[in-house]
């Protein structure tokens, strides 16, 4: 819904945007490059230039540069010549495989944590030892089992998606008023019906959260994975261009990484919103 104060925020987000693009544009236009032969020969090396003037792009070339890119964005002339959504779509696609993975096992693992104080003593010293670890620590291991980057970048994103979806996903449970439970028992509700009809909306919150965090971590974790590994995939895809030392695409291709990211929060935001209840 528009408000008042959603249209003045939404005035001040546009004048910010255009104060900080007109600095980068006045930066780059009046930018002073090295001038000492050692000095401009090390930032040569760098930009990939030849002097006489900035190397880093202006807010004009990257925009000229992204209507270029999304006007064909499906091209591919070679394996490493593809355009930029076929990358993102191989990204998501992997994101959203070894995501899936994780829910399949986190929400129902936490369900168990949830309800029963048992397994929660139980399986807690596993969850903290391995909660903490880096995802990226497990790429070698995987590459070396799996034998498949694309493969164990899925395994990284499952790796790194599991931990938050499951914390939240027995707290969530744990958290369910014992007003809700005695009611359930009060109508004989089986055990499976209590969780399906009684736990899970009370919980479904919490779990939600989870997941919004989750897929926020998984997307961070994919353009690191994808770097490491190489072959397809946005963040090859930014590696690739910084080695043909093109910042214009590097620059782009960030920023396309930002609104993918923004788009994939925002559809799990929808979702934990459509299943918030007052108490």
């Amino acid at each position: 819904m528009l408000t008042m104060e959603n249209l003045k925020a939404a005035l001040l987000s546009l004048a910010i945007l255009i104060v900080l693009l007109g600095a980068w544009e006045w930066s780059i236009e009046g930018a002073i490059v090295p001038t000492g032969d050692q000095e401009l020969s090390e930032y040569e090396q760098l930009t990939g230039g030849s002097g006489g003037g900035s190397r880093i792009p202006a807010p004009s070339a990257v925009i000229s540069h992204a209507i270029t890119e999304l006007s064909d964005p499906f091209y591919v002339r070679g394996s490493n010549d593809m355009g930029i959504g076929i990358q993102l779509a191989h990204s998501v696609g992997r994101v959203f495989a070894g995501y899936s993975m994780a829910l399949l096992v986190a929400v129902p693992l936490g369900f168990v944590i949830g309800m029963s104080p048992l397994m929660y003593k139980a399986l807690n010293p596993y969850i903290q030892v391995l909660r903490p670890i880096s995802p990226l620590a497990w790429m070698p291991l995987a590459l070396f089992i799996i034998r498949d980057s694309g493969a164990s970048s899925i395994f990284v994103i499952f790796i790194c998606s599991i931990w938050p979806i499951l914390v939240n996903t027995a707290f969530g449970v744990s958290a369910v008023s014992k007003d809700l439970r005695n009611v359930a028992r009060t109508l004989e509700l089986s055990s499976l019906k209590t969780a399906f009809a009684v736990i899970l909306p009370a919980a479904a919150p919490t779990i939600l959260t989870g997941m919004r965090i989750a897929i926020g971590i998984s997307w961070l974790v994919i353009v690191a994975a994808e770097m490491l590994v190489g072959g397809t995939g946005i963040g090859y895809y930014v590696w690739n261009e910084w080695n043909n030392l093109d910042l214009t695409s590097v620059i782009f291709s960030i920023l396309m990484i930002g609104v993918i990211g923004m788009f994939l929060d925002s559809l799990l935001a929808a979702a934990t919103r459509m299943v918030q209840y007052d108490h």
